[in-house]
């Protein structure tokens, strides 16, 4: 009988501290977000009357986020800003994505050729949509009128050449032009801010990075923590530091628990909490010096830094849809065939983080796995 009692005790509290937690807001958060907060749209352009680069860091392969910065680029241009930034593209190939968005017909063979180039398993429709919506509004302008621009932030990659080993000489070869984020810091500097232009990019979490460093153990650090700042974001905002803004798009949090990495929600559940209130409207809203920037979060993104706050990891919030309605990008099924599956098996990233892929059959199964994998980390938040 006291076993029963004590089971239904501990079941309770479970239940009772998932509420709290997830309803651990004020009211007057709940009541910024409904005086204070835009649509996303709006957001991202009103932005832009302030800051140059806007970077937008995402989860990969989430479909609103996609579909949100294609539906973007109408408005963009109105408003003086003519390229967005793809961290999913190399250097490489730009002339020929710059022909393509200008062509008198969209090629998608030649759009998923310049995807290939860069990774060989990124076959995601949503990706390469980004390119025909490009194409497709520029071919509303004026013939004389200045051309929207998909610009390519990355180089290819030589994983061939990798050894199995991450240390200096196996990165190298397999990063033969450098820092990759330096890379991509170099390109916009070059492109866009000394050009008195401005860009809004789409890179993954990590290289939206500005003010926040992600921090690590290390055994002569004080605390015996150490904080890398070299991603793209520092690296810009190091240098610009006015004139560059980010903005997080809503997606899972990683925490650990026990020896074991789980997804979380963000703030402990309390912004999927306050949207529920607020109906699930798509909004986007300040972190730094506004009451949901004083959230505070749990997850492994607080490691070294006591008392964590939304508002120390970004400038701004972009919320599309609860993470458990949040969709995978779609895969395309000859993306990798017979004819490029060498390629592909030669070129494949980051090998030693994956299973092994042997044959076409394999490769393509990872292909739409990974592009489902979203679903799966939020089927339970």
């Amino acid at each position: 009988m006291m076993l029963r009692y004590l089971r239904m005790l501990s079941l309770l509290l479970i239940f009772f501290t998932g509420s709290l937690a997830a309803q651990s807001y004020t009211p007057e958060m709940l009541a910024y977000i409904r005086t204070k907060a835009t649509s996303p749209q709006a957001y991202v352009i009103e932005k832009f009357k302030t800051y140059d680069v806007v970077l937008l860091g995402e989860h990969h392969l989430v479909k609103q986020n996609l579909q949100f910065v294609t539906q973007l680029i109408p408005e963009l241009y109105r408003n003086g800003i003519y390229a967005i930034g793809m961290e999913f593209g190399a250097q490489e190939d730009q002339h020929v994505l710059d022909s393509l968005i200008l062509a008198p017909a969209y090629d998608e063979m030649t759009a998923r050729q310049i995807m290939f180039h860069y990774n060989v398993t990124w076959g995601y429709q949503e990706y390469i949509d980004v390119y025909k919506a490009a194409w497709k509004f520029n071919h509303t302008l004026p013939a004389n009128a200045r051309k929207f621009r998909i610009l390519n932030l990355s180089y290819v990659f030589q994983w061939k050449g990798f050894d199995g080993k991450r240390n200096q000489d196996s990165m190298a070869k397999v990063f033969p032009k450098g820092t990759v984020d330096k890379f991509r810091a170099q390109i916009i500097e070059r492109e866009i801010l000394k050009s008195d232009d401005k860009i809004l990019a789409l890179v993954g979490t990590p290289h939206a990075y500005t003010r926040y460093g992600s921090p690590y153990y290390s055994f002569n650090a004080d605390g015996f923590c150490a904080f890398d700042k070299n991603w793209l974001g520092n690296r810009l905002y190091s240098k610009y530091p006015d004139q560059v803004f980010n903005i997080l798009l809503h997606q899972p949090f990683m925490k650990e628990m026990d020896g074991q990495y789980l997804w979380t929600s963000p703030a402990k559940g309390s912004i999927e909490a306050i949207m529920a209130q607020n109906q699930h409207k798509q909004v986007g809203f300040d972190l730094s010096r506004t009451p949901l920037g004083r959230l505070t979060d749990d997850s492994q993104h607080a490691m070294c830094y006591p008392g964590f706050t939304l508002d120390q990891f970004f400038d701004g919030y972009i919320y599309l849809a609860p993470l458990k309605k949040l969709e995978g990008c779609t895969p395309i099924d000859d993306f990798v065939n017979e004819h490029n599956i060498q390629n592909a098996m030669e070129q494949f990233p980051d090998p030693e983080w994956h299973e092994p892929v042997t044959n076409l059959e394999e490769m393509r199964q990872f292909i739409k796995m990974n592009g489902k994998r979203i679903e799966e980390e939020c089927k339970n938040l």
